[in-house]
């Protein structure tokens, strides 16, 4: 499997605006932002869909549920309220084949978020 963009910024071959890390989750903001926050949550570990995760990544997964949670605190975003999405491949939107959570709020959501 060839390193996504995200593994890339992981690793820190190509820039971007970290607002939170640690062994297992990365966070960074979006670069075509939908909404006043809008945070890519990302596992470490490459996964390319929700569909290809297993029973063995089930923690993972849910520390990047409690991640972005814990973002949304962090951004002051958490008592108005805030979207998680996960996007799964083409017609589910998804562009990078590593799971990603966005993580959206700052202003009132329709269902679309743009």
């Amino acid at each position: 499997m060839n390193d996504s963009i995200f593994t890339k910024i992981i690793k820190r071959e190509i820039p971007a605006d970290i607002i939170y890390e640690d062994s297992d989750v990365i966070a960074f903001n979006d670069i075509s932002p939908k909404a006043p926050v809008h945070i890519l949550v990302v596992p470490k570990k490459q996964i390319p869909t929700i569909n290809d995760a297993n029973d063995e990544d089930a923690f993972l997964l849910g520390k990047v549920i409690l991640t972005a949670s814990k973002i949304a605190k962090m951004k002051g975003i958490d008592e108005r309220g805030y979207r998680v999405i996960v996007n799964c491949n083409q017609e589910g939107g998804q562009s990078v084949y590593h799971i990603h959570f966005h993580l959206i709020g700052g202003k009132q959501l329709g269902w679309s978020p743009d």
